[in-house]
């Protein structure tokens, strides 16, 4: 499972959206989940229409879940293994061939 933080306002994230969006077209079988932390939940849907994300995309209200995890920068990339342990964390824009060198790392060779 791939978590992706994001925030309307974070320059950087406009790179790591697209780049998420790409790895998941490329790995059908991982799930993606776009968390918007941005103030409202308009920012959530803007960033999804925006990069035409296909994956679905919640807005953290509040950032609960971010807090949960300490999670402070932006954007941010969680990956989880298959019994849900959180296996890689990242916090900066990456490009579509350091995300799936990542999801390969943690999910074993394909």
């Amino acid at each position: 499972m791939v978590l992706e933080l994001f925030s309307e306002h974070c320059a950087p994230c406009a790179i790591s959206l697209p780049s998420a969006e790409e790895a998941h077209r490329s790995r059908p079988e991982v799930t993606f989940i776009g968390l918007s932390v941005d103030d409202d939940a308009g920012g959530a849907a803007r960033m999804a229409e925006r990069h035409r994300l296909t994956f679905p995309v919640v807005h953290d209200e509040g950032r609960v879940l971010a807090g949960r995890h300490r999670l402070t920068e932006l954007p941010s990339t969680v990956i989880a293994d298959k019994q849900g342990t959180v296996r890689w964390v990242g916090t900066r824009a990456l490009s579509t061939d350091e995300l799936l060198r990542a999801i390969d790392g943690v999910a074993g060779p394909r």
